[in-house]
């Protein structure tokens, strides 16, 4: 597996592949063009950066339907008393809201890539959280829950008699075309590992190459999602997924024998992982790559 992560001091505003194969332009919040050159056609490049940063619709090509969109953010919306609702639908920035922070005594904030907005002077109450809670599914072991048929994340902050405190209300969006760069990596077959930061796009880029996968070349995939974050909560998955079938994880430990169970039961000539964190789940890759099914 060849990676190269690339870190950029400003926001890239589009992203685009040059005829070139060895070598890829972009351009920076200044509107400068910049060439990154490799020294072979033949090392595959990785480009990651937020893919939030400039528009939640288009990033490496991607696009998605604009009223499916707006349903699924308003079923997030949802959550908010009705003044901090409408104080943030009002914002001229809303398409490109990343999450909305409530924290019990404190102002609640929706963030944007330009900043945090501070959706009312009144602090947040136990009947705003409740209220907010109320509206989602169970909270799993790792705090966090999601809305049915969406790619949203709910996660909660607790205090030490495990009431809830605080929450964090993620947006989650599906980007067709996002993964079109790694487009004939994902091809070629072999496993492939995303690295980067929160919030750079790894689970975005993901889910298009599952939907490619499935899609696109006809390979029987399987996801293995960890918190339910590549298709979404609920028991049908999110509509980005395309055809690809997804297994729910209980509880993270079990992750290692969930992936062992996907090759065993239903014969994926693909499986895709959301997050691999331990040695056991390493090895159950591993393991899976050498029954040629190759993880990714």
């Amino acid at each position: 597996m060849r990676l190269l992560h690339l870190s950029l001091a400003l926001p890239p505003s589009k992203a685009i592949s040059t005829p070139t194969l060895n070598q890829i332009r972009f351009y920076d919040a200044s509107a400068t063009s910049n060439v990154l050159r490799f020294s072979s056609p033949h090392f595959s490049p990785v480009l990651s950066y937020s893919l939030g940063l400039r528009s939640p619709r288009v990033a490496l090509g991607g696009d998605e339907t604009e009223g499916e969109f707006d349903d699924e953010l308003a079923r997030l919306l949802v959550l908010l008393p009705e003044d901090m609702r409408r104080r943030v639908e009002g914002h001229s920035e809303l398409r490109y809201l990343v999450e909305v922070v409530m924290d019990l005594g404190r102002s609640p904030l929706a963030r944007f890539p330009s900043g945090d907005f501070v959706l009312s002077e009144r602090a947040i109450t136990d009947e705003d959280i409740q209220y907010a809670t109320s509206q989602v599914g169970d909270f799993a072991a790792d705090n966090r829950a999601g809305i049915s048929r969406t790619l949203h994340r709910i996660s909660a902050i607790r205090n030490r008699k495990g009431a809830i405190i605080g929450l964090t209300c993620r947006v989650g969006r599906a980007i067709s075309g996002s993964a079109s760069l790694l487009r004939d990596l994902v091809k070629d077959g072999g496993s492939l590992l995303l690295i980067g930061p929160p919030g750079v796009g790894k689970t975005t880029i993901i889910r298009d190459i599952a939907r490619i996968l499935a899609d696109d070349f006809r390979k029987r995939v399987i996801i293995v999602d960890t918190s339910n974050e590549i298709g979404g909560d609920g028991d049908i998955p999110h509509s980005g997924i395309g055809s690809a079938r997804r297994l729910q994880v209980p509880i993270s430990e079990m992750q290692h024998k969930i992936l062992i169970e996907a090759v065993e039961n239903h014969m994926p000539q693909v499986i895709i992982i959301d997050e691999i964190g331990t040695k056991l789940e390493a090895i159950a890759a591993s393991t899976i790559a050498q029954r040629e099914c190759y993880p990714r």
